[in-house]
């Protein structure tokens, strides 16, 4: 069969990983698209270019060692930030008051908001009271966008995310004018670890 390219998932020999001069498979992106592939690297320029050292030099020094808690925070430190936000699924509250404890005992000024900050219910986003998780009744919509605008509003330079749902993770991520990256991934069957359908896919069947 013969594969589309980008479709790195299917290669077996990774020759990336391996330097310029390893034998490249026919559907390479490398191949395919060498032009977008040199232009990409146009782009680590300024503060994006900050961002992937610190990104590298976090692997360098704890990986497979630290925590990801730990790890946002040391790659926090490397980017000099001040002002972290912390956006958190109602869910998780317990979980979101620990984060910004620990972030701020390592002398972060951090801000958090709730998903459900605005009390608005699920009807104002076009669900019908049988499309609600509680029919019925009042079901506060998440809310990423004011998650967002809010954190943007006290001027946060890092927004880690802890547990936002599917798609409202993607809403927040569009609005927020920080930098994101995640901390909890929410997944309530497995115990927020999603990748443990995929590790014990015969047992998730059913569910997969």
């Amino acid at each position: 069969m013969e594969l589309k390219s980008p479709n790195c998932a299917y290669c077996k020999v990774k020759s990336c990983s391996k330097g310029a001069s390893a034998p490249l498979p026919g559907n390479c992106p490398m191949i395919a698209y060498p032009e977008i592939v040199r232009g990409a690297f146009e782009k680590y320029t300024g503060f994006v270019r900050e961002i992937h050292r610190a990104a590298s030099l976090v692997e360098a020094e704890g990986y497979c060692v630290w925590p990801r808690l730990r790890e946002v925070v040391e790659f926090a430190k490397k980017l000099y930030v001040k002002k972290m936000g912390v956006a958190f699924c109602i869910g998780l509250s317990n979980e979101a008051e620990q984060v910004v404890r620990y972030l701020e005992s390592k002398n972060f000024e951090v801000y958090s908001v709730c998903c459900k900050c605005g009390a608005v219910d699920k009807t104002h986003i076009g669900l019908s009271e049988e499309q609600k998780l509680r029919p019925g009744s009042f079901d506060p919509m998440c809310n990423p966008i004011v998650q967002a605008e809010l954190l943007n509003h006290v001027g946060t330079e890092l927004n880690v995310i802890v547990g936002l749902c599917v798609g409202h993770d993607t809403l927040f991520i569009m609005h927020s004018k920080a930098p994101v990256t995640y901390l909890i991934v929410k997944d309530r069957v497995t115990g927020h670890n999603p990748a443990a359908a995929i590790y014990a896919s015969g047992y998730f069947r059913s569910r997969l």
